[in-house]
């Protein structure tokens, strides 16, 4: 049991670390890289279409319900994110609607 814990302990110091160094080192906005500054704006996005893509790749659109679940949750969180700009609500809001409608299909 004291090895599992050590190791999740370790691996959690690690990971903090890792996210936060960038904040260390970079203190100072004047003296940020470009290209640092860059990744900060694109990876973001780029991440979550990855993720999209990634949720979004075992759905079969030949299946006999007209659009699977994750369609239409999806188009669920788009409209909610484009109407009320709260990420919270649209995520959960989306996960709830998938949820029931895997147990209702």
């Amino acid at each position: 049991m004291f090895y599992i814990l050590t190791a999740v302990g370790i691996m959690a110091l690690i990971t903090f670390l890792l996210r936060g160094l960038p904040f260390l080192i970079f203190t100072d906005k004047k003296h940020t890289p470009e290209s640092i500054v860059y990744l900060g704006q694109v990876l973001p996005p780029a991440i979550i279409g990855m993720l999209v893509i990634y949720c979004l790749k075992d759905c079969r659109l030949h299946s006999v319900y007209f659009l699977p679940p994750e369609f239409l949750s999806g188009i669920l969180v788009i409209i909610l994110q484009c109407w009320k700009r709260n990420i919270l609500l649209s995520i959960t809001l989306g996960t709830l609607v998938n949820m029931f409608l895997w147990q209702v299909f």
